[in-house]
């Protein structure tokens, strides 16, 4: 296989803060646990390498950090963003490597054991472009990106995932939201923070899989989506004030979407995203009982603590 590696980086090889230091004694972050704006701080911080920190060199002067590290802090790497290459190994790695656009990870679509790091974990790569979510956008300066080499639609269908390829993107996904502590609904698809432009990962890619084998990213609970599968009101499907109600609960996920009261392209876009990620079986855009009933299951698992 050719080799598109850039000068410095190693295979599978999850880069970690250059540390500016020696050795040294870190004190223990004291047990907290509070909410100040839109950030959880937890106690125990879980680090890549809690002596691993970058601060400055100032000329004629020395860092003293022995109040190294501050209680109130977290990381800035708040979402896990999967795509799609639509190109082929070779090519996949020479366009993320070379060109205008990056990733952190690259999952080839060999049967191997090798995962390609394109950029470090804690600098900002070019994957997410205009997005959306939650309220955040330009969400490259906030996000770990993995490229999955994978057709999606390009000749047609959309293409499966091979299992060896799932079980790498699914290693690869648990390492970092667990270093992270990655929320579970902000592991999402390019198609859910750009759904006007983007598709990938595309609906064949297993999301429910990775949350059960891989504790990563939000799933509904079956029996809460067959409660509201069976309140669904059929009678009130057309209905401007029901409309509008579905898509505040979208933006309420985290969605770009409007409170319209009716169905334009942009809002279907939004839908047919959402139903890519939770219901791929059918993602026709259209408000059905199911998932209407996904999405009041999603939100009383996750948004309404």
């Amino acid at each position: 296989m050719k080799n598109y590696w850039k000068k410095g980086f190693g295979l599978l090889s999850l880069l970690s803060v250059v540390s500016c230091t020696t050795t040294k004694e870190v004190r223990v972050i004291k047990t907290i646990t509070k909410t100040k704006i839109d950030t959880v701080y937890i106690n125990p911080l879980k680090d890549v390498d809690v002596n691993n920190y970058v601060v400055a060199k100032p000329a004629g002067y020395a860092i003293n950090n022995d109040y190294m590290p501050a209680v109130s802090q977290d990381f800035r790497q708040k979402f896990l963003i999967l795509h799609y290459t639509a190109l082929d190994t070779p090519k996949s790695l020479m366009v993320l490597s070379e060109r205008n656009v990056s990733v952190h990870y690259v999952v080839n679509d060999y049967d191997d054991n090798q995962i390609h790091a394109l950029v470090s974990e804690n600098k900002r790569a070019w994957h997410a472009g205009v997005s959306y979510w939650g309220g955040r956008t330009n969400l490259n300066d906030s996000s770990i990106g993995i490229e999955i080499v994978n057709m999606g639609n390009a000749r047609g269908d959309y293409q499966d995932f091979p299992e060896y390829q799932i079980k790498k993107v699914g290693a690869l996904a648990r390492d970092i939201v667990t270093r992270y502590q990655i929320d579970p609904t902000l592991v999402l698809g390019h198609a859910d923070i750009a759904p006007q432009r983007k598709p990938d990962p595309g609906p064949k890619f297993p999301w429910q899989r990775l949350y059960e084998e891989y504790g990563v990213g939000a799933w509904y609970d079956e029996e809460t989506k067959n409660f509201y599968l069976n309140q669904f009101p059929y009678d009130q499907v057309e209905d401007a004030n029901f409309i509008a109600n579905f898509q505040k609960d979208l933006a309420t996920y985290g969605y770009d979407i409007k409170a319209l009261g009716y169905w334009d392209k942009p809002s279907k876009n939004v839908v047919i995203a959402f139903q890519k990620h939770f219901r791929p079986e059918n993602y026709d855009g259209t408000l059905d009982a199911e998932t209407w009933a996904i999405l009041k299951a999603l939100l009383k698992k996750y948004k309404s603590k």
